[in-house]
């Protein structure tokens, strides 16, 4: 039987401290007698002062389980006080702690001779005794409260009371999914709404790229630039055509012009060495 681990039908739990003991009349080690019960002295066979002989139970100690069933009366004045509540068989205890039992000496050797036990109460027999918390031999006036515990939870119990809180949790998880999603959705929502916003801008610094001054001033690209300079020139070529085609012209013009001044030059003195001389004329 596992430790510490009620089954289905338990119907009272709690800590005793408990002694042990081996009574079949022999009067070896102060044997009072055969047990009440009538049944005779086994393993198994313990004692309570005030439980209906025939309850069932077992008992749970340093990891170690026995079942028992109350088969005697005890202990008697040691349970005064709710000291000592349980007696178990010698054998049952020598296993429970580990020693040996002595058939000769009915005693449990190398060991304590009290331990604290857990207990469970599985049926309540039909036996001479009071059901429920134990009192004192002999002294149900003074309930031992002290001697009876909540029944602690099973194993299985804990087990799907584990399940039901990680399937409590399931939920929540399923409805975190969505919210991930939601999440997930949203995020290519804004990046959407960045990717426009960003594309705007980019067409707005490609047309300011394209776009004049203010100052009236165009902002040539250089293929730009290159066109005004080819269409500059195309447009100039005219003009330095003529320009060159005039230079020559301009140059014999003047020519002529220092030939016919020079000539105008030379007649005049021509004329003037050629006129007589007189009383009314002087020699320049």
């Amino acid at each position: 039987m596992t430790p510490s681990t009620p089954t289905d039908d338990v119907l009272l739990h709690g800590e005793v401290k408990a002694s042990y003991f081996w009574d079949d009349g022999s009067g070896i080690n102060g044997d009072t007698g055969a047990p009440a019960s009538g049944e005779p002295m086994q393993k198994g066979l313990f004692a309570a002062p005030s439980w209906p002989l025939g309850t069932k139970g077992y008992v749970v100690y340093e990891g170690k389980t026995a079942e028992f069933f109350i088969g005697d009366r005890g202990p008697g004045d040691p349970s005064q006080g709710c000291d000592v509540m349980l007696d178990i068989d010698g054998r049952t205890f020598a296993e429970l702690t580990g020693e040996s039992w002595n058939d000769t000496t009915y005693t449990v050797t190398g060991g304590a001779g009290h331990i604290d036990v857990e207990y469970y109460i599985t049926e309540w027999g039909d036996g001479n005794g009071t059901p429920g918390t134990p009192h004192p031999f002999q002294n149900p006036s003074e309930p031992c409260d002290s001697a009876v515990s909540p029944v602690p939870e099973r194993e299985e119990d804990t087990g799907s009371g584990a399940a039901a809180a990680e399937g409590g949790e399931e939920p929540h998880q399923e409805e975190s999914a969505p919210e991930q999603e939601d999440a997930a959705g949203d995020a290519p929502a804004e990046d959407a709404g960045a990717g426009q916003e960003s594309a705007p801008e980019q067409e707005d610094a490609e047309s300011g790229a394209q776009q004049p001054p203010a100052d009236g001033g165009a902002a040539d690209t250089p293929q730009d630039t290159a066109e005004q300079t080819t269409a500059t020139t195309a447009a100039d070529q005219p003009a330095l055509d003529l320009v060159s085609n005039e230079v020559p012209t301009l140059s014999a013009g003047l020519t002529l012009a220092v030939v016919v001044a020079a000539g105008a030059v030379v007649a005049r003195r021509v004329a003037l060495l050629a006129r007589p001389t007189g009383r009314h004329h002087r020699t320049s």
